[in-house]
């Protein structure tokens, strides 16, 4: 009988040891995730208790967010490298769907206005900035180049092998891939999204998830690199740059033209006061001259006269 009971308890944990095995978020590595129920997996943001739903792409404002959780809250769903971009990444304030608060603020009370891909859009503030609305990303300009070592491939290949891996690994339907432009080593994709439906990822979640993986720190449970191949040849990516166009002009950009005027102005009128107050000067030197040589002369002529 112990040797029945002990085969079936062997059993039964192997069972519940693969049930756990394959509670996992596959498009989220560092979700926390816990069988509550026969086939109902339940998973979490690290360090919070903010529900994730992996069956698609988790919102860039809570995968940053997950990011500056202390090592100790992220029970050890740490990025593999562990080096945050410190120019990029902050802890930000999200609203309960996921989107970027208007306002964000850091811990010394400076606060900044941001667009809906969570990028500053307005000068640093106090605790009293006002940001009256998220500003809509629209378009994303991603330019990357690939390593010398890849030969020129057909443009049309390019293209079509980018498409796909937007398509298939983040889930973007073809009518966001605005366009794919190939000039050996450069390449240029453009996404326009003017409107996010319900069901749809957001462009800023796709462009984030790709620079993670070509970064070499896949937001992916299975944490696989990325492998872009055309013709059956790899495409090695080597450099990245990622540009946010808003629906509307960021703020800080009429500011610092404003001041750019106010600077041309304070100068064109100090170089005018400058010029105006050596022409008075040199007039007055030339008056004090004409004066002392006016006098010199009466002088000299009264002195002929009384001879």
């Amino acid at each position: 009988m112990e040797p029945l009971f002990g085969a079936v308890l062997a059993l039964t944990l192997a069972v519940a040891s693969a049930a756990n095995d394959s509670c996992t978020c596959a498009t989220n590595k560092w979700a926390v995730c816990a069988q509550d129920g026969p086939g109902n997996c339940t998973c979490r943001l690290a360090g919070s208790d903010q529900p994730v739903d992996c069956s698609t792409l988790t919102s860039k404002c809570f995968l940053m967010k997950a990011e500056m959780m202390p090592l100790k809250e992220k029970r050890l769903w740490r990025p593999p490298h562990g080096v945050l971009d410190s120019d990029g990444i902050y802890s930000p304030d999200c609203e309960q769907s996921g989107a970027f608060k208007a306002r964000q603020c850091n811990r010394s009370s400076s606060c900044w206005c941001v667009n809906s891909a969570g990028v500053r859009r307005s000068e640093k503030g106090g605790s009293s900035l006002s940001c009256s609305e998220l500003v809509r990303t629209s378009w994303i300009y991603i330019e990357l180049t690939h390593g010398s070592s890849s030969n020129a491939f057909p443009a049309p290949d390019v293209a079509k092998a980018l498409r796909q891996l937007f398509e298939s690994r983040y889930q973007l339907r073809p009518k966001y891939i605005a366009a794919i432009k190939y000039d050996p080593p450069l390449i240029q994709i453009r996404l326009h999204q003017n409107k996010k439906l319900r069901w749809d990822v957001d462009i800023a979640d796709v462009a984030y998830y790709f620079e993670k993986d070509v970064n070499n720190d896949s937001v992916f449970h299975s944490d696989s690199k990325l492998s872009v191949s055309v013709n059956g040849n790899a495409l090695a990516i080597e450099k990245l740059w990622i540009y946010y166009v808003d629906e509307k002009a960021p703020e800080f950009c009429m500011r610092q033209l404003a001041a750019g005027i106010s600077a041309v102005v304070t100068v064109v009128l100090l170089t005018a006061g400058i010029g105006i107050a050596a022409l008075l000067i040199l007039r007055w030197l030339r008056t004090r001259t004409y004066k002392k040589f006016e006098s010199k002369e009466m002088r000299e002529m009264k002195g002929t006269s009384s001879e």
